[in-house]
């Protein structure tokens, strides 16, 4: 008589759950560059935390005066936590100047180095440039 474990399939879905987060990261170096650094201010339409990286997109005006509307990657919502942020650091509606790295591919995406509130208080986008 064959006895099988219950517990193996769960592990076996769990194992397979762990991988796919790893699988959608990227090197900051393949999408982003450093040399080319920006900085922008503009409302913020809202933060999505999620797994691998926490992402803030804002409205803001071009020289042209245009309007544009940026995206910024920032680290996992863990490591935001470590660098003091939560999900109620920036409420839609506020207005930010956001430093960082311009994507390569010349969109309006960039990798967000730091992050200033209208108080002066400085939060940091706790990226991981050196992978």
């Amino acid at each position: 008589m064959s006895h099988r474990s219950p517990l193996i399939p769960v592990l076996a879905a769990a194992l397979l759950g762990a991988t796919v987060p790893a699988a959608a990261h990227h090197s900051f170096a393949a999408i982003f560059d450093a040399a080319k650094p920006v900085k922008i201010t503009g409302t913020v339409t809202r933060m999505e935390w999620m797994n691998p990286h926490t992402w803030i997109y804002i409205d803001a005006k071009a020289a042209d005066g245009k309007a544009e509307q940026w995206a910024f990657e920032l680290g996992s919502p863990n490591r935001l936590m470590r660098y003091g942020w939560n999900q109620d650091s920036l409420p839609a509606g506020t207005t930010v100047t956001i430093t960082g790295s311009r994507a390569r591919d010349g969109s309006l995406k960039a990798a967000a180095d730091k992050v200033t509130l209208p108080d002066g208080k400085q939060l940091f986008g706790a990226q991981e440039t050196t992978q």
